[in-house]
């Protein structure tokens, strides 16, 4: 029981401490099947550990490290849905499917032609395009099958672009009418699989060793890889020594539209009087929940908890955390003119759903947070 109480302290702690940390990772030297893990976890702590991203990989393997002897379950398991999912772990919300596609049955991967996407098999070879956070989309003019593709990308950039709305559908098109070497379909980061999350989670990444997951029966995700921390699937029954466990140090909240129309400070005086305060955005998750809260504005734009301090010269949420996750639209976040007025964030209710800045006289429909 005092242990218990400790991680719940523990936990409280991080809710109201962390800016950018949304997992903490423990690892459990005990050998269970999957299921077993997976009650375990759940009952003493929260579920098995899901991964976002190559920095939640690294964490992980950071954290079992020294324990890793044979295989390593995560909460990972196979399903009888097949979904689109991007490699950059976003959901696939926005799609650009050619006429007549997807049709394949065996066609897991996605090629754009033309500016539109087809399904193909994955073991097909084609160019391939990545993200790179200092030079933007890059053209990689070498054949290779999606999973090969993905892993230079991850290497050597971050990942395979992800088309996430009309508007980066239009960037990347124009990038291929721009570059001379691009012809013919080319690999994007789409992918379909039917593998979901212990704890529902809306992640998409993978990161299966080369010719996995490779067996029907094989239900289960295991990290096998020491060095790399690759995934391979594995039995579900099977008893592995370590399992791992995931903490969620993201506070939740409940978010509630508020279509009254009112300036920023007025706004944020009515979510501190009647709930809690206007919301702060600080991951993709929570970007995806106000994304389906705005639909239902009366207004083009609804205010966040985003305040622009001219003295400091930054961008900051009113709760107290950092802007480390942002989700600007083109010409917004940056270079704000302190001669006019004070700036305000808000959120477009309609087109991509960015971020933009407007001066806080306007009056808006608002979102609050409730703990």
């Amino acid at each position: 029981m005092e242990q218990t109480l400790y991680f719940i302290l523990l936990l409280i702690a991080l809710c109201s401490v962390s800016e950018c940390v949304q997992r903490q990772y423990y690892f459990i030297s005990e050998a269970k099947t999957w299921t077993e893990a997976q009650r375990y976890c759940r009952e003493e702590y929260t579920d098995l550990a899901t991964a976002d991203n190559m920095n939640d990989m690294n964490e992980v393997k950071r954290v079992i490290d020294k324990g890793l002897k044979n295989y390593v379950w995560i909460g990972l398991k196979k399903t009888s849905v097949d979904e689109w999912h991007w490699s950059s772990g976003e959901p696939a919300l926005y799609l650009n499917w050619s006429t007549g596609q997807p049709d394949g049955r065996d066609e897991e991967c996605a090629v754009i032609k033309n500016g539109q996407w087809h399904d193909l098999s994955c073991s097909a070879a084609r160019n391939f395009i990545c993200n790179n956070t200092n030079t933007g989309l890059v053209f990689v003019n070498q054949t290779m099958n999606w999973r090969e593709a993905q892993s230079y990308c991850r290497q050597n950039h971050i990942d395979l672009v992800s088309v996430r709305n009309q508007n980066e559908s239009q960037q990347l098109q124009q990038f291929i009418s721009n570059d001379s070497h691009i012809s013919g379909d080319v690999w994007i980061g789409l992918f379909r699989d039917s593998w979901q999350w212990s704890d529902q989670s809306d992640s998409s990444f993978r990161y299966w060793k080369s010719g996995e997951p490779n067996d029907v029966n094989e239900k289960c995700a295991a990290i096998t890889d020491n060095t790399l921390g690759h995934w391979n699937d594995v039995l579900c029954d099977k008893h592995y020594p370590f399992v791992f466990c995931l903490w969620f140090v993201l506070c939740p909240e409940k978010l509630i539209l508020i279509k009254e129309n009112l300036t920023w400070s007025e706004a944020q005086r009515y979510c501190r009087q009647n709930h809690t305060d206007l919301v702060s955005v600080h991951s993709e998750e929570i970007q995806r929940r106000v994304m389906n809260v705005v639909k239902q504005a009366s207004t083009e734009a609804v205010w966040l908890g985003l305040r622009h301090s001219c003295t400091l010269g930054l961008w900051f949420w009113v709760s107290g955390q950092t802007v480390c996750y942002q989700n600007w639209a083109p010409g917004n976040g940056t270079g704000e003119d302190c001669e006019r007025t004070v700036r305000s964030g808000a959120v477009q209710s309609g087109e991509d759903q960015r971020w933009i800045s407007r001066p806080e006289t306007d009056r808006l429909n608002f979102i609050c947070s409730r703990n």
